[in-house]
Formats: C-alpha cells, structure tokens, sequence
C-alpha cells in the first residue's frame, strides 16, 4: 500500500495546493495571453502562464544559475510537498527515501538559450551547467541532491501521460521496500523554441478568447492550451508514515496502468479503454466503485471522441461523473497527472467534484456525465485519474480515501 501524505502544487491559476483548489472551485483559470515573447504571426497566443512565480524568493542563490525553469518550480513543488508532510530529511535514512518525476521537456528554456550563445558567440560563452540542465532526469536528480535523498530514483519521459506514470513507479518503488519517494510531474516549454514545438504538433487553439479556447467534449472543440507548472507529491509506506507520526493522509494510490495505442492507420481502437480497465483490476475494484473520472480532456475531436468511447465502455452511457479541470490551467504535460491527482484527493477531502470549465454544449455523440457548470456534491471514495500522450501512451492511476 502507497499513501499520499504530502502535496505541493504550483499551476499558472494558483500558487500552493489551497490557492490553487480555491481557483478550481471558484472558475478561476490562469490561461492568458503569452507575454514572454511576441508570438504574432505563430497562429495562436493563448498559455497556461505562471505569472507571480520569483525563485530567488524560494531557492537559494546558487541554484539559480544552473537550473531551468522547470526545474525552479519542480524544487519549489517538492519543498511544499514534504513541507506539507511534515518531513525532516535529517530524520531519515538517505537510502530509505527516493524521487521519482515525469518530464517532457527537459530544460526546454535552458538549452534554447545556451545553443543560441553556442551559435552567436561560441562555445566558450556556453553555461558549464548545460551538461545536465537539459536532462529529463535533472529534476528527480536536483530533488535528490536538495534533499540527500539517495534511494531509488528515476525520471520517465511519456508526454502528458509521464506524470502518471511516475506515480505509478514511486507507487512500485515503495511497495518494493523504499518508505518514502517524491514524485510527481511539472514542465515548462513558453519559450519561443519551445512555443514552436506547441504550433508545429498541431493541437493548439487558435481562438484568442481565454474562456473559449480550449473546450473538451465540447461540440465547438477546436484544440487546446499548453501551460507550464504541475504538483509534487509524498508517497510513503503506511507503517512508515505512521512510525514518524505523518499529521494526515490523502489518499491511497490503490492501482495504474499504462498501455500503448497500436500503429495509426490499424483501425484497432485506443489503448485507453484496456489502460483503465487493467488499473481498475490492480486496484481491486470495478466500474461501479469509481465515483468520478478525471478525463485527460484533450479538446480535440478526434481524442475526445476515443475518450468518450473508451469511458462509455467501461462505465456504460453516462455511467460515471466525468469532469476536467485542465482548461483552467491548460494542458501541462508530465505535471498535469500529478495536479489532477491532487485535485481527485481534494475533492475526496471536501466531498465535491470541480466542474469542467469551460465546456458548455457536450457534443451529443459523446455519452458521458460530464460534470458542468457548478460543482457537484458527491461522496468520493474512488477516482479515476487519466492521461494520454502524443505518441500513443495511455496512463491511468485509481486513488482511493483512506481512514484516518
């Protein structure tokens, strides 16, 4: 058994688990204008921008230098995340504790930045530190330097579906004997390199209206938001959380899975119907004890549609409260797992499920119970949290309430 005991969330509509839960329930979305360059002229302006974010104000000097965006809010998640679960480092053995991250990109804006120096001026006026800043390992291993955390670690590069699955592995990594692992997902690519790569996967929104621009299952669907930012979490042993007296716990992480879709052009379905399906099986229960499904969302025609058929035959037409709350933040990558695990244990905590903004006309065709509008009151004791990556990658984690 794998228990969440701490979480750490930093997302372009709050700062903190609490403010960003208050955004989630109040409607409020951080998808603006991108304001880091001028993106006139790309075919769409809109991101999930985290705006107030100061990391000299949360990392030490040093690590300035040295570290990519994605890494200063990575560390800043982590450090809320054990904060948050009350642990001292210092207490525990450094083999006893490992980290395990989700990442897409790497140090996306890091390396953009050295290879233009590269370029322009020469490899003399290139950062020393671009050897490891770039990594999609450097955020487990700067989290483990941090914190002397010397046990098992890994990093997993999946899309948007790698967040899942480091979970998923930190879960494998505590049942194999390690009694505590950080992990989690967060990414940042709001660079212009990095802006390009969004265009040219031909998935983004072109509308310029922030409430309008990335509608999932809706009929008016067009594309989605990229955004930066994700969340953290601690994941212990039971026994061991409770030996060094943990204040609470979230939440059970009680199944995953992950499979991979077959060639394009096969005519062979999705994998996501066989993902959730198999991490209801390792889990131990069925359709009817899932209480509400954090869809992947992808805003696209084509997803949405494999996605609503995919939870259709699973939970039957309608058969499961379905809701989506990455329209508020835009899509994150490896952090948009990790977030939407944090928002499944929030809405167990406080009995409610967040509405999916945005979305106002559910195209017909999609046979689901998407939660709309206002929250919904609801007594959660089971949630299914999905994702999907380009590529074909299909994750799905089952997070379970657990007695106090």
């Amino acid at each position: 058994m794998s228990v969440v005991t701490g979480v750490g969330v930093i997302a372009p509509n709050g700062l903190g688990t609490e403010p960003f839960w208050e955004a989630v329930l109040a409607g409020r979305g951080g998808i603006g204008p991108l304001t880091r360059f001028d993106t006139t002229g790309s075919g769409a302006c809109l991101a999930g921008q985290i705006a107030d974010f100061q990391a000299a104000q949360h990392l030490p000097s040093r690590l300035l230098p040295q570290t990519d965006i994605s890494t200063r809010l990575a560390l800043v998640a982590a450090q809320w995340a054990l904060d948050d679960a009350k642990v001292d480092t210092a207490e525990l053995t450094d083999y006893d504790m490992g980290v395990v991250t989700g990442n897409a990109s790497g140090g996306f804006e890091f390396t953009h930045r050295e290879f233009n120096k590269l370029w322009s001026m020469g490899s003399e006026h290139v950062s020393v530190y671009e050897s490891f800043a770039w990594f999609y390992a450097v955020n487990t291993g700067q989290i483990s330097i941090r914190h002397g955390m010397r046990g098992p670690s890994s990093a997993l590069v999946a899309e948007q579906a790698g967040g899942l699955d480091a979970v998923g592995h930190a879960r494998r990594t505590v049942r194999r004997g390690t009694p505590l692992v950080v992990t989690g997902g967060v990414d940042s690519a709001l660079d212009p390199w990095g802006w390009a790569s969004h265009v040219a996967g031909g998935s983004l929104s072109t509308a310029t209206d922030p409430a309008r621009a990335y509608l999932p299952f809706d009929a008016e669907a067009t594309g989605n938001v990229p955004g930066e930012g994700g969340a953290m979490l601690v994941l212990e042993d039971p026994e061991a959380a409770r030996a060094r007296g943990v204040p609470h716990v979230y939440g059970e992480i009680a199944g995953y899975a992950q499979t991979f879709d077959p060639p394009p052009g096969s005519g062979r379905p999705s994998g996501q119907r066989r993902a959730i399906e198999l991490a209801l099986t390792d889990a131990g229960v069925t359709p009817a004890d899932v209480d509400v499904v954090f869809a992947d969302a992808a805003g696209l025609p084509e997803q949405d549609r494999a996605e609503a058929a995919a939870l259709e035959a699973v939970f039957g037409a309608a058969g499961v409260p379905v809701t989506a709350t990455k329209p508020l933040t835009g899509r994150l990558f490896s952090g948009a797992g990790p977030l939407d695990i944090v928002t499944a244990v929030l809405a167990m905590r406080d009995s409610v499920i967040p509405p999916t903004a945005g979305t106002l006309t559910p195209a017909p065709e999609y046979r689901i119970d998407l939660v709309r509008g206002d929250a919904r009151p609801a007594t959660i004791e089971t949630a299914l949290v999905l994702a999907r990556g380009r590529w074909g990658f299909n994750s799905a984690v089952v997070v379970r309430s657990v007695d106090q």
